[in-house]
């Protein structure tokens, strides 16, 4: 069994194509390819972390074709193994009907803390995460600090249109980290032959 994690799917909703620049050209294609993606990494025995915007759901007067009642049950019989859905912005009215809002595991040897919006993550008790996973952010970031604690964005629009696992959370992190030092560095450098 292996763990993975994903996000901001958006599944049945043709204007995040437009919004976040996805190289689709319709719904059928965008699902289409995120489906086969997620299943070509994701088996029946793991279990993936879905981080929230899992489908999207029609107003009334939408756009034809776009979002429908019963979206995400039929989305997730497509999809292999175990999904544990957190809840996203786009989520309060489509019918996957999540409870979970946040998440903390131990996996990898560290505490991961999981939530769908960076925007909106607690102070309390951060003091015991290693590493904080999200979403929402779409393409706008990969990495960022909370408190000093490492964020990580494994949404779709960052990872190539597929889940991620620990491993390739750790790499992404540790480029991150190795670029924080070198620039780090630099700015000592800079600061020495100054003389400040």
């Amino acid at each position: 069994m292996k763990y993975f994690w994903t996000s901001d799917t958006h599944y049945q909703h043709f204007n995040i194509i437009r919004y976040t620049n996805r190289p689709f050209k319709t719904l059928e294609e965008m699902d289409n390819r995120l489906i086969n993606n997620y299943n070509a990494r994701v088996k029946e025995s793991d279990v993936c972390f879905h981080l929230g915007d899992f489908c999207f759901k029609n107003s009334p007067g939408g756009k034809e074709g776009e979002g429908g009642p019963d979206k995400a049950v039929s989305f997730e019989k497509q999809l292999h193994g175990k999904m544990i859905l957190l809840h996203g912005n786009h989520d309060h009215n489509n019918s996957a009907k999540t409870i979970i809002e946040s998440m903390t595991i131990k996996h990898g040897g560290k505490t991961i803390f999981m939530q769908h919006r960076p925007d909106r993550l607690p102070n309390f008790f951060m003091e015991k995460i290693d590493l904080i996973l999200c979403g929402h952010v779409h393409e706008k970031w990969e990495y960022r600090e909370h408190n000093h604690i490492p964020v990580i964005n494994v949404g779709v629009d960052v990872f190539k249109f597929y889940p991620v696992d620990i491993s390739e959370i750790i790499e992404r992190l540790a480029k991150h980290t190795k670029l924080i030092k070198e620039k780090e560095k630099r700015n000592d450098l800079s600061r020495l032959e100054q003389g400040t």
